[in-house]
């Protein structure tokens, strides 16, 4: 068998250990370029300004959920027993007992909520329940999708 010296090939001396020599060769060839880069002062006249706005709790139209449990929820600080939808400026008593009580007659006030909502999130209570699949089928011909999580996800 031919060594690297009979082949003409120079012979490389190292104090690492091969094993480390070989891998410190191998982590040279595979890094991988650098893709950030930092915006100098003139840069920043090309983008625009990010704005943030914070939800603030003195807001009238903001209904913000403090705190839940099995018996119901306190909303802006107001305890609200039992089930009931949250929109903003208002908080509504829902008259469901459970999840086996959601019909398209319970669901049709949120037709008639105006401006027109979009998404429907329904809280099932300690594990997600399925509902009828004609309700959600009618609910999404009428344009409302609907969204069913547990109540702890909400």
């Amino acid at each position: 068998m031919a060594t690297l010296a009979t082949l003409g090939l120079p012979m490389l001396r190292s104090s690492l250990p091969r094993w480390k020599l070989c891998a410190s060769a191998l982590a040279a060839h595979t890094r991988q370029p650098s893709r950030c880069h930092r915006l100098s002062p003139s840069d920043d006249e090309l983008y625009q300004r990010t704005t943030v706005t914070r939800l603030e709790r003195d807001s009238p139209d903001i209904m913000i959920v403090d705190s839940f449990s099995s018996q119901g929820f306190i909303i802006n600080g107001d305890r609200v027993i039992g089930p009931c939808v949250v929109i903003p400026k208002a908080i509504l008593q829902w008259n469901v007992g459970s999840y086996k009580d959601i019909s398209l007659e319970s669901l049709a006030l949120f037709h008639m909520i105006v401006p027109k909502i979009e998404i429907l999130v329904i809280g099932t209570g300690d594990r997600v329940e399925r509902l009828d699949p004609n309700i959600l089928k009618t609910m999404r011909q009428k344009g409302v999708a609907v969204e069913v999580q547990d109540t702890v996800r909400i």
